[in-house]
């Protein structure tokens, strides 16, 4: 395609099951590229939805696999819905990333479910989609996949940082751009407090009223994945195995525990910003203020907060935006980022009989 402006839908589900970020989208290519979110919305998942998919680490190869395929039907409904609600027309492609339910990069793995030929055929729009999987394959991590978007959308910032399931961050030093995941943050987060019968901890409330227990603290800031160099990348595999069990060994409250959490995220994500500069922070980890007010607390740097717009739908954005990439037959993936053998441009693209 050798046009300069696409309008395309961008689809994106994180580890923290917060919903399917849909949004409707402009890209166009002049001296630099430029964007616009036009609609944008988040689908909630029904509590069934969300079982299903918390649980689904567990499943067999052919539960997988069927999983995958009613997966994939609820995500065309979802865009169905969508491009109806806002009578869209004009659609380029639909470039979705699907929901991760294993990452093993390590072990040549990675499966994101909803990524089927035959979403195509449902919403009846050219898909372009699993971006992950080539990555694995040319030995990468297969993720953070954003900070291709970070260099060409938002280079006015020092650091791009994301607070989701879990928190990453992408900067330009020495000539390249690097990019990692640095800790857990909703995933856990959202595990304690639901014990609460509560979603999420809203503005950190609850944590702000907990006291930090310091053997804890010390022990989560010691775990090995700290320690390594990038590339690196995190799954609830990890979380589950390293994470969950130190935590749940000290019986604490809740309250005290999602302190001592919030307080171990300020300290890993605060000490990465070895450069004075703006940092664009998003992601909905933003609406914590508590746990932004540590991470100030924490920094010298000039912390940008965004409209709520991209803070909600960056990443619906920037999948958007690889999948204008690949359509271009341009690089979507940077080896310096994922440890892969070569910059590539990733993604499966189908097109609707």
């Amino acid at each position: 395609m050798n046009t300069s402006e696409y309008y395309v839908i961008g689809v994106m589900s994180g580890t923290s099951l917060d919903g399917i970020d849909v949004a409707y989208l402009r890209f166009k290519k002049e001296d630099k590229w430029t964007y616009g979110i036009i609609h944008s919305e988040t689908i909630s998942y029904s509590p069934n939805w969300e079982t299903k998919l918390r649980e689904a680490i567990n499943y067999s190869e052919s539960d997988l696999g069927s999983l995958n395929v009613v997966y994939t039907k609820l995500l065309a409904e979802v865009i169905n819905s969508f491009i109806d609600k806002y009578q869209l027309k004009n659609i380029d492609a639909v470039c979705s990333h699907g929901h991760t339910i294993l990452h093993q990069p390590e072990n040549g793995l990675t499966l994101q479910i909803g990524n089927l030929e035959q979403l195509s055929e449902l919403v009846k729009q050219k898909i372009v989609c699993d971006f992950r999987v080539q990555d694995v394959k040319l030995g990468g991590q297969g993720a953070p996949l954003v900070p291709i978007g970070d260099q060409l959308l938002f280079s006015e910032f020092t650091y791009c940082l994301n607070l989701g399931g879990f928190s990453n961050i992408s900067t330009h030093t020495e000539n390249k751009r690097i990019a990692y995941d640095i800790c857990p943050v909703n995933i856990v987060l959202n595990h304690y407090v639901q014990q609460l019968g509560q979603s999420y901890d809203d503005g950190g409330r609850i944590a702000a009223s907990g006291n930090i227990h310091s053997e804890l603290l010390g022990k989560l800031n010691s775990l090995e994945f700290y320690q390594l160099d990038f590339p690196k990348s995190l799954g609830l595999e990890w979380v589950k195995e390293s994470m969950f069990p130190l935590i749940d060994s000290y019986k604490l409250p809740v309250s005290d525990i999602l302190r001592t959490f919030v307080e171990h995220c300020a300290i890993q994500i605060s000490s990465q910003f070895h450069n004075r500069g703006k940092v664009l922070i998003t992601g909905g980890g933003m609406y914590n203020s508590f746990l932004i007010n540590r991470i100030k607390s924490l920094s010298n740097n000039d912390i940008h907060m965004p409209e709520n717009n991209l803070i909600e739908f960056k990443e619906a954005l920037i999948f958007g935006f690889l999948g204008v990439l690949k359509l271009r037959g341009e690089i979507n993936v940077l080896a310096s980022v994922t440890g892969a053998q070569k910059n590539h441009s990733a993604g499966v693209v189908y097109n609707c009989n």
